[in-house]
């Protein structure tokens, strides 16, 4: 298949994903199904696939190097970003695997993940699919990735935490095509699929991207550089002046220490987690009785900037979100959050919110973070020390506006990155439902009906597949009675 004809299935999938429905995997098995082609069957799992769960060796026997006579012990971890090898003594009672064996996940979250590329043992949480020789496993791993098989297995009645075992995959249907075209459908799977991760590492990417570039609008906002041209027309000065953030401001304040309480009774106030920067989340809230002097005293107003005193993360430890329109007719904020009221003679509240979110200012505050009972934090007088870049008023309305402008613009790019992330994850389900029904494969049969028919039917492989399985069964010892 050609790139520009593999594109354009991709295109035509992508049209189409919300319309196109994984295969009813309950339906009957009776020739002339019309979810299927005619040539293809339908089977049950456990007629083609047998399972075998994993062991668990006593912890006991667990080293975490390799050595002779030691096997590695596979669990779910091992197949993610974050392995830690684990090796057992070799023993006859493992459950092995090669690096071609196909592995599925038993327990809650990782229910139905499906796991290959590693050789060893592996462990109770995973089972492994043992697959005749004449299927092709890539044709395998997509049924068993696909929402045909996942769907069902998410709607065991048994609970996931006790796993899945063979009779509970008795009644999962499998789409059986001819053996030849499995391979071709494997083969389209595999060349769109690849498609669809490269489309999706690209998107995954433009999140950093945009970081970087508000990261590069803020620097350029503080050091006079977004603004540069601006100046020299409006003839302001060349140079910014540095003021300490103690000049600038009429008041700072540490919020409420008492606790607030489940009942919604008194007044709204603010979480730690509302505070992020350039947001202050108005919903994110509990409440507190307060008399009306600390109401007054602690209520929140328009452009009022809010900084984080404590975290337990120090990336959000002095960051800074402010109120552009406030949402509540009181509103109030706990100990752990400072409140800021500028001067706006000397700085506006949007551009020091701007500064300090910059890299200037996250330098200084986390240079200053102090660690306590688990806690990170920085201080009012800490704070007040930090040195502001600060050009006229007029030069910092100008500032606010571009940032604005600009972050407005990567705010829409990243939202329609989200949207596209969206449609990409349901594109996959989407090409993998469209093999299963044979819709990839259609103009192939139509080209090769003596690759799909007598005993190259999908009819014809079932029946060799049932026949070699029972001839593998062991025969069952009678004892001879006695005389």
């Amino acid at each position: 298949m050609s790139n520009a004809n593999s594109q354009d299935n991709v295109a035509e999938v992508n049209a189409s994903y919300a319309a196109t429905a994984a295969i009813p995997n309950r339906h009957s098995r009776e020739s002339g199904n019309p979810e299927l082609p005619v040539n293809w069957t339908i089977s049950a799992f456990t007629e083609i696939y047998d399972i075998q769960g994993g062991t668990q060796p006593p912890k006991s026997e667990f080293i975490y190097e390799p050595e002779d006579g030691y096997i590695q012990l596979l669990q779910i971890r091992d197949f993610g970003r974050k392995p830690v090898p684990t090796y057992v003594p070799l023993s006859k009672k493992l459950k092995t695997c090669e690096k071609t064996d196909l592995l599925i996940g038993r327990y809650g979250a990782s229910l139905g993940r499906i796991c290959t590329g590693m050789t060893g043992a592996y462990n109770v949480a995973l089972a492994k699919v043992i697959a005749p020789e004449k299927m092709y496993r890539s044709y395998t791993r997509r049924y068993l990735e696909s929402h045909i098989f996942q769907n069902e297995l998410a709607l065991l009645s048994r609970s996931a935490q006790n796993g899945f075992n063979k009779e509970d995959l008795k009644g999962f249907n499998v789409p059986l095509p001819p053996l030849a075209e499995q391979k071709i459908i494997a083969d389209k799977l595999d060349e769109l699929l690849a498609q669809v991760d490269t489309l999706k590492a690209r998107l995954d990417a433009i999140p950093a991207i945009l970081k970087r570039f508000r990261q590069s609008v803020l620097a350029a906002a503080v050091s006079g550089k977004l603004t540069e041209e601006w100046r020299v027309q409006s003839n302001n000065p060349p140079e910014f002046d540095v003021e300490k953030l103690g000049n600038l401001i009429t008041e700072m304040r540490n919020g409420l220490s008492p606790k607030p309480n489940e009942k919604r009774s008194g007044y709204p106030i603010l979480r730690i987690s509302s505070v992020r920067s350039f947001i202050v989340d108005q919903d994110d809230i509990r409440h507190l009785e307060v008399n009306e002097d600390n109401r007054k005293r602690y209520s929140l107003i328009t452009d009022d900037l809010l900084f984080t005193r404590y975290n337990g993360s120090a990336d959000f430890v002095g960051v800074c979100g402010r109120i552009n329109t406030l949402l509540h007719e009181t509103l109030l904020y706990p100990d752990k959050l400072i409140r800021v009221r500028t001067d706006p003679k000397k700085i506006l509240p949007g551009y020091l919110e701007i500064f300090s979110a910059s890299h200037l200012a996250r330098t200084y505050i986390l240079s200053l973070i102090k660690s306590t009972s688990g806690q990170k934090g920085i201080s009012g007088k800490d704070l007040k020390e930090m040195e502001i870049t600060l050009p006229s008023t007029e030069e910092q309305t100008e500032i606010v506006h571009r940032v604005n402008h600009l972050f407005t613009h990567a705010d829409q790019i990243e939202q329609q990155v989200k949207n596209a992330q969206a449609r990409v994850n349901q594109l996959t389900q989407a090409i993998l439902a469209k093999a299963f029904k044979g819709e990839l494969t259609e103009q192939w049969r139509k080209d090769n009906p003596e690759l799909i028919s007598g005993d190259n039917s999908a009819g014809a492989l079932l029946a060799r597949i049932k026949a070699e399985r029972a001839a593998a069964k062991p025969a069952k010892k009678t004892r001879e009675k006695a005389r």
